[in-house]
């Protein structure tokens, strides 16, 4: 069953996030999440697929972009944000699933066009996005310099 997040999956959709972007404390995983159902579902939709005895098996978040989102032609952007399906549950058709949530979520907005990313080294992530209907459109490397002043 794929339906919307409530505050009461709080605790489980958090737990699945910490899987996907691991790197995110606890309390900021909590903090987005909390802000993401504030907004939902005039420009954010968080979808959940869950289990008949209630177990969540996979997310997808999904925000409404006014900025410029490389390699669309269209604002707002839908933008999917991200997506996890436990890997136990990978293969039955829950991300497809989930996207299409997502696609329809973005038509009733007046979107015409649905963007994603990955990291560059995620062929996993790519695939999936190729398998689900997305089209690569670039590849980019960020890069950063840390700058100081100089002491006079």
């Amino acid at each position: 069953m794929i339906r919307r997040a409530t505050t009461l999956d709080l605790g489980g959709w958090i737990a699945l996030r910490q899987r996907l972007w691991t790197d995110t404390p606890p309390h900021i995983h909590r903090a987005e999440a909390e802000a993401m159902l504030t907004r939902q579902p005039e420009t954010c939709l968080v979808l959940l697929q869950e289990s008949e005895t209630a177990q969540l098996r996979g997310f997808a978040e999904a925000t409404l972009r006014g900025d410029h989102v490389n390699g669309c032609d269209t604002s707002p952007v839908a933008f999917l944000e991200g997506i996890f399906v436990d890997a136990a549950f990978r293969g039955a058709g829950i991300g497809r699933a989930l996207i299409a949530g997502v696609r329809d979520w973005a038509l009733a907005r007046g979107c015409t066009e649905l963007a994603s990313d990955a990291h560059i080294d995620n062929r996993e992530s790519h695939a999936f996005h190729i398998a689900s209907g997305f089209e690569e459109t670039e590849r980019v490397v960020f890069f950063r310099q840390r700058i100081t002043r100089d002491p006079d």
